[in-house]
């Protein structure tokens, strides 16, 4: 049934702030994050959904979306259709002109959990925290500098590489010392911190926000933490992976003195080993987090570029399907099949080839 003349000449609009991902794979499907950042609500649309709500501005008819919906879809929305539509809006509160939508309580209690495992919120104001440090790097932000440090780092990380013998022998010499130990250990969660930190900074650069900073900790781990908001809702996949990759690189940037120190110091010079230590040590901590594996960031990185969401449990489940039931995996999109299928046995060997990595390592220290 056509809907009603009256009802296709309105013109609704979304609430200002409401957010829209870009479309992300999920499982066999293809689906559109909505979320309201006053409440904090979220939930998944289809494709032709999405259409529909992405046009609601306000300065759109009905009429007008319906016949361009009509022309992408070939067929026409009638009454019904609207009607459970704009009804799913209005009931979430993301129609301008609607019900004000309830704010999402303020932050919560300063400290969560337990004494063996629980969280320290830091700073009462994440975002304006994270702003006005973004303001004092922003100079460091521009392209040209990242890239030039980019290129730094590779460079740095290459000649570390072709050192990986001196700097292995330099952490065996360091462990039957505990105060040097103690002192990289120190300048490890040092970077740890900065890594946290990198995020946040990132996604104020590109327009995301920062909902927390505080200490998480399991004992006797005890670590930062930088909750960052609405990031995925960027438009710009290189956005996305900027905040993604943030801290890794910040991790890499953290060494670049101290690797300058390093090369400064003569052969057996006792400053020196200590440092060569602590450069293979933060190497390894900012490239381990770069492998593809939740929660490592390596995994956001690649579920980002991909364009996929909770990429690890969907393989996972469409692998399973395909050995109870190969017709209905058969079901699954190409681009699904092939994802799923190259991230199952791609992660499966990734785990092999690094647990058999670690037990050379394990073999040629003892």
């Amino acid at each position: 049934m056509t809907a009603p003349p009256e009802m296709l000449g309105h013109r609704p609009a979304l609430r200002a702030g409401v957010l829209l991902s870009p479309p992300l794979l999920n499982g066999a499907a293809v689906v559109h994050l909505v979320k309201d950042p006053v409440s904090g609500a979220a939930f998944e649309i289809g494709p032709k959904e999405y259409f529909l709500v992405s046009r609601l501005d306000g300065s759109r008819s009905l009429a007008e979306i319906g016949e361009a919906y009509g022309r992408a879809f070939g067929r026409r929305l009638g009454e019904r259709n609207w009607q459970q539509l704009l009804g799913l809006l209005g009931t979430r509160r993301l129609l301008a002109g609607g019900p004000a939508p309830q704010a999402q309580a303020g932050p919560g209690p300063q400290r969560t959990g337990t004494l063996l495992r629980g969280t320290l919120r830091l700073v009462a104001d994440a975002d304006a925290t994270t702003a006005r440090l973004h303001r004092v790097l922003r100079p460091v932000l521009r392209p040209a500098v990242l890239g030039g440090l980019l290129l730094v780092l590779l460079a740095m990380e290459g000649w570390l590489a072709a050192s990986a013998g001196i700097l292995s022998g330099d952490l065996w010499w360091l462990l039957g010392r505990p105060a040097p130990l103690l002192a990289v250990a120190s300048l490890l969660w040092l970077s740890t911190a900065l890594h946290e930190f990198a995020h946040g900074i990132a996604a104020r650069h590109v327009g995301g926000t920062v909902g927390e900073i505080g200490l998480r900790w399991r004992l006797p781990m005890v670590i930062m933490y930088c909750r960052v908001d609405n990031y995925r809702y960027l438009p710009r996949r290189r956005d996305q992976l900027a905040v993604a990759g943030a801290g890794a690189f910040a991790n890499l940037l953290f060494l670049l003195p101290f690797c300058a120190w390093w090369a400064a110091l003569p052969a057996g010079d006792p400053t020196r080993r200590v440092l060569g230590a602590l450069l293979l040590l933060g190497s390894a901590q900012a490239l381990v987090n770069l492998v593809p594996l939740p929660p490592l960031d390596g995994y956001t990185l690649l579920g980002h570029a991909l364009r996929v969401t909770r990429l690890a449990p969907a393989s996972s489940a469409y692998l399973r399907l395909r050995m109870r039931d190969k017709a209905a995996a058969a079901a699954y999109p190409v681009r699904a099949r092939r994802l799923y299928l190259g991230y199952g046995i791609g992660s499966a060997v990734l785990v092999l080839l690094l647990a058999a990595g670690l037990a050379a390592a394990v073999v040629l220290t003892v």
